[in-house]
């Protein structure tokens, strides 16, 4: 469709033009039911098939044991800020925290409101831990560790999963689903739907049977992982039409092979982005170290700062590249968001107007 623009959004976030056409296709009558998704019975039929292929589908796509629940949960990742704490500190509120950026910072924000004991053993937000930082901080005592695996804002993502004798918590909202992962090294793994696998409103939360246990008592019962497991995710009305498009988005990453599959799909998309800044002698830069760069969020900028912004925004704009601003946090900046959605000729179209650009004023 050439009306439709190249939208790189850090969330809600471009989804699938073939999932989009689906989703309009059944829209007033889904699967000769007379009805639209969002107006079925969450307890019925057409809507239980739904939920359950969902949930089928990922823990094939991610490979995800027995031993691990899967939880579609009302409303965004920062909610999981709270869940966590709560859930998992009712005897031991020592817990620890990687801060690489913004989302890691709220998190541990939140956490120390809800009374926790909270120990920063990083923070820097161009770089992760290594191996070596990680195993001097960590507190085999503490109730678990927290990372956000990409952070959105700052484009600092990990390469490996920290290693700790305790439960290890990651909020992989910006990266879920866009390589493979070794589930078994997580006590949980949670993701909001609207950056990668679909609509805002829902969240996904993975996480190990062992770790849902009776939260601290003042934890709301939406809250408690317990009560979602015991409810199937329907202790309320889940919300239905983004379990539905997720659902389809799982279908439609095992038909591009899979993590695997979307992994090198992803890792080329950025690459063209991060050589392009490379041989513009400075012209573009990037503050992440390289050697933890998201292969998701490219924070960028170029010589002409905050004062011309808008200009070269503009200028994206007639290539069809839209919502390049960076967060207001980082004046002057530009971000793309180069999700498992985003077509590769979205990524052309960028890389070749950021040249044109620099070719225009240097």
């Amino acid at each position: 469709m050439s009306d439709r623009v190249f939208n790189f959004s850090a969330g809600p976030a471009v989804l699938p033009l073939e999932i989009l056409e689906e989703a309009q296709s059944q829209f007033l009558n889904h699967d000769n039911t007379g009805a639209n998704i969002m107006e079925q019975s969450h307890r019925g039929p057409v809507f239980d098939k739904i939920i359950k292929e969902a949930e089928a589908d990922l823990r094939t796509l991610i490979g995800i044991p027995d031993d691990y629940a899967v939880l579609f949960a009302s409303g965004g990742a920062s909610f999981q800020f709270s869940a966590i704490p709560l859930n998992l500190c009712k005897d031991n509120k020592k817990v620890q925290y990687i801060q690489t950026g913004t989302w890691s910072k709220t998190a541990a924000a939140e956490a120390e409101q809800l009374g926790m004991d909270v120990d920063v053993i990083f923070k820097d937000t161009k770089r992760v831990p290594t191996a070596e930082e990680i195993k001097a901080k960590v507190d085999p005592e503490a109730a678990y560790l927290y990372y956000c695996d990409n952070e959105t804002i700052q484009g600092v993502e990990f390469q490996e999963v920290p290693e700790a004798p305790i439960p290890v918590i990651a909020d992989m909202s910006s990266n879920f689903l866009s390589r493979p992962i070794d589930i078994k090294k997580y006590g949980i793994v949670y993701a909001c739907a609207q950056k990668n696998f679909g609509p805002a409103g829902l969240t996904v939360v993975v996480i190990r049977k062992d770790l849902i246990k009776e939260p601290i008592q003042t934890c709301p019962n939406l809250l408690r992982y317990s009560v979602l497991e015991a409810n199937k995710s329907m202790k309320n009305t889940p919300p239905t039409y983004a379990i539905y498009i997720a659902g389809l988005v799982f279908k439609w990453i095992m038909s591009k092979g899979g993590l695997p599959g979307i992994a090198e799909l992803n890792r080329k998309k950025a690459m063209m982005i991060y050589d392009t800044i490379a041989q513009s002698n400075g012209f573009w830069n990037v503050p992440a170290e390289e050697s933890c760069r998201s292969m998701m969020n490219i924070p960028f900028a170029n010589i002409f700062g905050e004062e011309r912004q808008k200009e070269f925004m503009a200028f994206a704009e007639t290539r069809r590249c839209k919502t390049l601003g960076g967060h207001r946090s980082i004046p002057g900046s530009f971000r793309a968001s180069i999700y498992n959605s985003m077509p590769i000729e979205g990524v052309e179209a960028l890389v070749q107007a950021m040249k044109d650009y620099q070719t225009a004023n240097q």
